[in-house]
């Protein structure tokens, strides 16, 4: 399988991680691509921790977006590039204190996909 993870933040690619780590079964295909936003400023560390994880579980390719202020448009450009079967994002920016609900990135993704989405709950 092909799977993108879209993420912002470590606590986001963590997330995705534990989610997707006991599903992998090292033929898969992990795309890990990091939207920067003001709120959460470790999107590039995001991508060492996908790679760090998982190493051994699955094919990991990481790239960060160029948004242009609109990371929901960019992510649904990468899903239509990379056409992954299945995405993976986080209910909203990485940041602590953010709450459970989901963002209006997160909902725009949802919306927008063709493919199916799955939010990771975060835990910090």
């Amino acid at each position: 399988m092909r799977f993108l993870i879209a993420t912002d933040s470590v606590h986001t690619t963590a997330a995705a991680c534990d989610y997707l780590e006991p599903r992998l079964d090292g033929e898969d295909v992990v795309d890990v691509v990091t939207v920067p936003s003001a709120a959460a400023r470790d999107a590039d560390d995001a991508l060492n921790v996908a790679n760090a994880r998982l190493l051994g579980y699955a094919d990991v390719g990481t790239a960060r977006l160029d948004t242009d202020g609109d990371p929901a448009s960019a992510i649904l450009a990468a899903v239509a590039d990379r056409s992954p079967d299945v995405v993976v994002i986080g209910p909203h920016a990485g940041v602590a204190g953010a709450g459970p609900a989901l963002g209006g990135t997160a909902r725009r993704i949802i919306e927008g996909a063709d493919v199916p989405v799955v939010v990771v709950p975060l835990s910090f």
